[in-house]
């Protein structure tokens, strides 16, 4: 009897608290149907302030003596700048930091109701290999301080990551393709992002998830874009359409190219290595041109390696497309100039192969002259996968995925290259190496075998 009466008092107890709760409700002036916090608008989400944000790395100069950094702020900052010094291993360096003044671009707005000024500082005559500290601000707000490492003026060994369209969820899924690319490869000296970085080129909270993706690892890894389709788009319907208004405000990025196309169309020299970016958005661009100033720059190489990026694929993954126009005008130059990789996006799925023009050679090398063409996807937006483009235009898939998020990380060290492609979870899917002689004769091997 006892115990049915502890258990009857301790029923009781419960429907009196449940009793109390309920009542006390309309008193909290909360509703059970409803959140209990209202979601932050975009608005006020990525509103700029005073304090510096979207701070990134690019580089308009040598990468061996210059370095640019560009951010954000409110229209309020009128004195903005930069410190930089020598990076110590104490707090020291703060006392030998150099003050530059930075240049502002006019406000920018997008399709929020506020608007923003970018700030650059291109750092000059800095040191070949060397680690550097900088921060950015007005005098008064300033942000941390971040580290970059200058170029060798040599031909060292290096990396790089290589990251596809993220687009869409940038900040839910993209960043942490992102921040797996880093967390595994610190080492990594720079990141080519292959167009359709955003989805719609005006969206600034777009941008700011992209940049709230990459994080403090923008500030001190140089990124080298090249821009998709997406980043001429608009929110609007019917809005005329052109470059984002955000890309050359917010990046630094060489402006060697053909005059109209700066910041899109460049060359960057790093460590033996010539990174070309070309604009294939040929709704709005010409290929001519920029395929007379390619062949120059092709020409005039004086590094061992080559890497090409832009956003169309001269071979589509995607059984719908055809980027006939990019294919007759680079492809080519491509061949002729002995490219050794061209890294692209678009397809929103993975593929890696090469023209079917090698040679078979012993254990699994193929030789020859030949170019690599990558095609690779960072974001959730999958698409089906079909290597019909490929084949009806002479070439080959080597291997090729779809539903999975990748990152590469490509090594050189003297004549090898050697490519990883890895899965968000950082499961190495793919890979192969070349080794290249001074003649430019090629052996290509995989690293895994064929799925």
């Amino acid at each position: 009897m006892a115990v049915k009466k502890r258990m009857r008092s301790s029923k009781a107890r419960t429907i009196l608290f449940m009793s109390l709760l309920v009542a006390a409700v309309p008193c909290m002036n909360v509703s059970l149907a409803e959140p209990l916090a209202a979601k932050t608008s975009e608005a006020d989400m990525y509103k700029p302030a005073p304090i510096p944000d979207r701070i990134i790395l690019n580089w308009n100069g040598d990468p061996a003596t210059t370095q640019a950094v560009t951010w954000r702020t409110d229209v309020s900052i009128t004195a903005p700048q930069a410190q930089i010094a020598v990076a110590e291993d104490s707090t020291a360096f703060k006392d030998k930091a150099v003050t530059i003044m930075a240049v502002s671009s006019s406000e920018v707005q997008g399709n929020q109701p506020y608007t923003a000024k970018f700030h650059t500082v291109r750092f000059e005559h800095l040191i070949p290999n060397t680690k550097y500290v900088y921060r950015v601000g007005d005098g008064v707000n300033w942000s941390e301080w971040f580290e970059f490492s200058t170029a060798s003026d040599k031909a060292e060994p290096f990396s790089f990551l290589y990251i596809g369209d993220i687009q869409h969820d940038i900040l839910e899924h993209g960043s942490r393709v992102i921040r797996r690319a880093y967390s595994d490869h610190p080492e990594a000296k720079f990141i080519i992002h292959a167009g359709d970085l955003v989805d719609r080129g005006d969206a600034d909270e777009q941008w700011g998830e992209w940049f709230k993706a990459g994080g403090w690892i923008n500030g001190m890894v140089p990124s080298i874009a090249t821009p998709g389709n997406h980043e001429y788009e608009r929110i609007e319907p019917g809005a005329k359409k052109g470059l984002s208004p955000y890309w050359r405000p917010q990046f630094a990025l060489p402006e060697n190219g053909p005059a109209g196309l700066e910041e899109t169309v460049y060359y960057t020299d790093y460590q033996g290595m010539r990174i070309i970016s070309l604009n294939t958005n040929t709704k709005f661009v010409k290929l001519d041109t920029q395929a007379a100033w390619l062949e120059q720059v092709l020409a005039n190489n004086p590094n061992q390696w080559t890497v090409l990026t832009f956003h169309h694929p001269i071979f589509a993954n995607s059984p719908d497309r055809d980027n006939a126009e990019v294919r007759e005008k680079l492809l080519p130059l491509i061949e002729k100039y002995n490219v050794d990789l061209v890294l692209q996006g678009h397809d929103h799925s993975y593929a890696r192969g090469h023209i079917d023009n090698l040679t078979p050679g012993t254990n699994g090398q193929s030789a020859g002259s030949g170019t690599v063409f990558v095609v690779s996807f960072a974001g959730t937006h999958m698409k089906e996968l079909s290597d019909k483009n490929w084949t009806d235009n002479g070439a080959q898939v080597d291997h090729s995925l779809a539903n999975t998020q990748l990152y590469q990380i490509i090594r050189v060290d003297g004549g090898v290259m050697k490519y990883e492609a890895h899965t968000a979870t950082g499961s190495l899917f793919d890979g192969f190496e070349i080794h290249k002689s001074p003649s430019g004769e090629k052996q290509i091997s995989p690293l895994l075998s064929s799925p």
